[in-house]
């Protein structure tokens, strides 16, 4: 199977900072909505804004996967991604860091790509009664990040 590699190739390597988390177990779908919400924001405010979210005070809008997902004041179908939210901030920091080691400044940093794939499912196996047991998957996701450097 092919290695999750970074969609976005036309990015100029002085001034972008790279990370990606692979394998993350987390909901597929709930990620995707996530990483919707924060793409194109500051660093430092997706980094308050994913903090909010894991402290419930701030939901994420669904706008595709919004099927029996209750709505929220202000903003229509929404959840708290609590799982998802910690998984993005430990991507967003480590790619924080890895700017800060190539010598850019972290503080004006946007969010120039943010995506969530499917990663490869891990088999599993429940069991059931009369000693009996059912294979199921885990589903897994791999997060991708790109920061660029506001001038």
């Amino acid at each position: 199977m092919k290695k999750a590699g970074y969609s976005a190739q036309d990015v100029d390597p002085e001034s972008t900072a790279k990370a990606m988390g692979r394998e993350l177990f987390i909901p597929t779908k709930k990620t995707f909505e996530l990483c919707r919400a924060i793409r194109g924001m500051n660093v430092e405010r997706a980094k308050e804004y994913l903090e909010n979210v894991i402290a419930l005070k701030q939901p994420v809008p669904f706008k595709t996967y919004r099927r029996w997902v209750g709505h929220k004041k202000g903003i229509g179908p929404g959840r708290y991604p609590v799982k998802s939210a910690r998984a993005v901030l430990k991507v967003i920091e480590n790619a924080q860091e890895n700017a800060e080691y190539k010598g850019l400044t972290s503080d004006n940093m946007r969010i120039k790509v943010i995506a969530a794939h499917k990663g490869s499912p891990n088999k599993a196996m429940m069991p059931r009664a009369m000693g009996r047991s059912t294979r199921w998957y885990h589903e897994t996701v791999n997060i991708e990040l790109v920061l660029e450097e506001v001038k």
